[in-house]
């Protein structure tokens, strides 16, 4: 059996070169390949949609419920970016992702992963990207509402998207904070509905790039970026740091609707570990303590089993960007 090494940070050409020196000869009876035993131990991929040097620490009651369900130590850790997750499950260094949308599809597509699970959010299982503003009178065709201490305009306080995507061109020649790539709500969804305005994303505007989407919305509040892109509602995120946060940031526009994100095992584990896996999560999501945490980690009501189909839309939404 290979030994998994855990990485707190995970890097995706540092992965390539463990998975080359990890490789070894399968056991072999005749000329068919014998089954690999599990691992004795599991180590669980979260990507940094917050600020990620406290994400583990957040986790923590989570990979305890799973050490305890499975019999296994479970280690949390945090990937560089959202690619490195996925890759960290194709190396072998991972076995469980809590991954966005497009990484379930790409683990998924490029390495064979099952997609177990996807979360809900207050019943919902899409989310729309949202792009926020410091500066309401210039993308504002309303007055802003205010819904749950944060305000909105442009029919954004809907809820729902799309939304208030008529206001977008007015980002020609502003600053705007957005995540790598690899996220559908920091760049995919927004980038793309940009380029469908008419804009080209890489010379009429002026790119700050950020590592998360608190870090996106802080950059609006802050003044660092007139305009921000991330998932809805990262504002809620930083309120118990910047509690004015919901006045001073406000909701402009709403991209079509995004699957939610969720969890994908490594396919090498047996059926019945993978088994065992999703449906200790899933119980434990219907557990007070269970929601308080993933509330905690990624915002999550509640986890239900995948619908692995309704990630296709996210895949050919990144296609038309070339990100596949």
């Amino acid at each position: 059996m290979n030994t998994r090494k855990h990485l707190p940070l995970i890097g995706v050409a540092a992965l390539a070169a463990i998975a080359l020196a990890g490789c070894a000869p399968s056991a072999t009876v005749g000329a068919e390949t014998a089954p690999a035993a599990d691992p004795t131990s599991l180590t669980l991929a979260l990507v940094p949609s917050q600020d990620q040097s406290g994400l583990v620490d957040t986790a923590a009651p989570l990979t305890e419920m799973l050490t305890e369900a499975l019999g296994i130590p479970v280690t949390g850790v945090v990937s560089k970016d959202y690619q490195a997750a996925v890759e960290a499950m194709g190396a072998g260094q991972a076995q469980i992702g809590f991954l966005p949308s497009l990484q379930l599809w790409q683990a998924s597509d490029m390495y064979d992963a099952n997609v177990v699970l996807q979360t809900e959010r207050n019943g919902n299982i899409t989310y729309p990207a949202q792009f926020m503003t410091n500066n309401p009178d210039k993308y504002c065709e309303d007055t802003p509402v205010e819904r749950d201490g944060k305000l909105f305009c442009n029919g954004a306080d809907a809820l729902q998207g799309p939304a208030g995507l008529d206001s977008i061109a007015k980002v020609a020649g502003s600053k705007v904070a957005l995540l790598g790539p690899g996220s559908p709500a920091g760049y995919i969804y927004p980038v793309l509905a940009l380029q469908e305005a008419g804009l080209d994303t890489d010379a009429d505007i002026e790119q700050l790039p950020v590592t998360a989407n608190d870090a996106s919305v802080l950059a609006v509040y802050n003044g660092d970026a007139e305009v921000g892109f991330s998932f809805w509602d990262a504002r809620d995120i930083v309120k118990k740091d910047v509690p004015d946060v919901g006045q001073k940031v406000v909701v402009f526009a709403l991209s079509e609707e995004i699957p939610n994100d969720g969890v994908a095992v490594t396919n090498d584990l047996s059926p019945e570990l993978q088994e065992k896996i999703s449906t200790a999560l899933l119980e434990y999501s219907n557990t007070a303590e269970g929601a308080e945490t993933l509330t905690s980690i990624y915002s999550i009501t509640k986890l239900a089993p995948a619908d692995s189909s309704s990630l296709d839309v996210v895949a050919r939404a990144a296609a038309k960007l070339g990100l596949q």
